[in-house]
């Protein structure tokens, strides 16, 4: 089994000599097997091979008995051997998660207390002890809950400094060779339970498929692993080159009508890749927020979603545009596009159509999105912006003004939507409020003689 360890860790470059492994012992028997391997590959390598062991502070003294078994066979050979605690249940309250996901992050972080515990410039590894039924129940499991080509590929052999070496090991080889080589382990009661849905396929799903479909379905599972791990590794190397093809300017993408004729697929993962450029990088990032900005090809110029992280996409008349929420607020309150009258606006905060005609006391349009003002009024060019710092209506005959705040907060407008909403001006005066009032101002009186009609579509307000 040793043989077959080291070829694995070869052919996957796992550790060079010199380097610092730092390998994950819980003192179960995957992670003692591992450790026994890597006391034999330390002797042909020559790296330097320290232990790294968390007690979760849920199981009492059972887990006191786990950090006792480890800290005493890394004494009886030497090894230096790095003890964490944590109050896990406590810490998984206070941040309102699940046990699991937090044992996650804490053993995230004595890995990463460990390596800066010394710096002396050699490259760090991190030696994690999964095996190939641990990689077979991550794919049911995924495959279950839904997932791509990147969840069915299970675990990797190396992840960044994350490396995995009996990966190549099924559990019965190793737990051959515990009893071969007489090498001490606990067993972990909270794995015998099936409270948790890996606990489950591991003695209920997986053993059935062994059993009454495949005996080595394990072996098999694991080797289709590595074929979609490539597969996964191409399709995002072409979504690499597709994104950088497309316009890019501070940070944001602009996807145009070329990229929508390459294939769906690298489509989808160059917008992985894009919405991983952001600080937040892919973190609650999935598929459906992969399909909500590829399906606003077919929406209305000005229609936008919003993503985790702070992240938007929206609509525009040249494609859709990917960016942080506050530089697109900053961009739109920047911006002011002129309204060609009479004519079509195209731009971010949704579409403006105009027309003029003669007025002879028809009846007054009084729909939400189309509005009819005296176009004779109108001294200077009409355009569209957001609000500005002063800007306000007139709203009464006698010349009477409130603020363009105060009028959006009557009207009930959330205030995360205030920046957004279009309004129409004529030089500094502001005509109507897209959606609500128009300027008393520009009402059509018995004495107008032309009429514009201004019509709205897209945007924020229909949502």
């Amino acid at each position: 089994m040793y043989t077959k360890v080291r070829t694995f860790m070869e052919e996957n470059e796992m550790i060079r000599p010199g380097d610092r492994v730092l390998a994950g012992v819980s003192g179960g028997g995957d992670s003692m097997a591992m450790l026994s391997v890597l006391m034999q590959y330390v002797e042909e390598q020559n790296f330097l091979l320290e232990v790294v062991h968390v007690h979760h502070g849920i199981r009492g003294t059972e887990a006191d008995g786990d950090q006792a078994l480890v800290q005493e066979f890394c004494g009886e050979h030497g090894i230096c051997c790095h003890v964490y605690h944590y109050d896990v249940p406590e810490l998984a309250r206070e941040a309102k998660m699940g046990h699991e996901e937090m044992g996650r992050i804490v053993r995230r972080r004595a890995f990463e207390d460990a390596a800066k515990s010394v710096d002396d410039g050699r490259r760090v590894r991190i030696a994690l002890a999964h095996n190939q039924n641990d990689l077979a129940e991550t794919m049911l499991h995924n495959m279950a809950r839904g997932t791509g080509i990147r969840g069915l590929g299970g675990i990797r052999p190396v992840n960044g400094n994350c490396i995995r070496p009996v990966l190549c090991l099924k559990r019965s080889e190793i737990d051959h060779y515990l009893e071969e080589n007489r090498i001490p382990y606990v067993t972990d009661s909270s794995n015998l339970e099936d409270s948790y849905t890996r606990n489950r396929i591991r003695h209920h799903l997986l053993p059935l498929i062994e059993e009454e479909i495949n005996r080595e379905a394990v072996s098999h599972m694991a080797e289709m692993s590595g074929l979609l791990c490539q597969a996964e590794d191409y399709l995002t190397k072409c979504g690499k080159e597709l994104l950088s093809q497309c316009e890019r300017e501070q940070g944001e993408y602009l996807l145009t009508e070329e990229f929508f004729r390459k294939e769906p697929i690298l489509q989808s993962y160059a917008v992985l890749e894009a919405l991983g450029s952001f600080p937040a990088g892919r973190k609650d990032i999935g598929a459906i927020h992969v399909r909500q900005i590829l399906n606003l090809r077919e929406k209305q110029t000005g229609k936008k979603v919003s993503l985790p992280g702070g992240i938007c996409a929206r609509k525009e008349y040249s494609g859709i545009r990917i960016c942080m929420e506050e530089r697109e607020m900053e961009n739109l309150s920047e911006k002011e596009w002129a309204l060609p009258v009479p004519g079509v606006l195209h731009c971010p905060l949704g579409d403006f159509s105009t027309e003029i005609f003669s007025y002879f006391g028809q009846k007054i349009s009084e729909k939400k999105y189309t509005k009819w003002m005296d176009y004779d009024k109108m001294k200077k060019n009409l355009s569209v912006r957001t609000r500005r710092s002063g800007d306000s209506l007139v709203i009464s005959s006698e010349g009477s003004r409130k603020k363009i705040t105060r009028c959006m907060i009557d009207d009930k407008i959330p205030a995360s939507q205030r920046e957004r909403i279009p309004l129409l001006v004529c030089g500094t005066d502001v005509l109507w409020i897209a959606g609500g009032r128009i300027s008393e101002k520009y009402k059509i009186t018995p004495e107008t003689e032309r009429v514009l009609e201004v019509r709205y579509q897209g945007g924020y307000q229909d949502e």
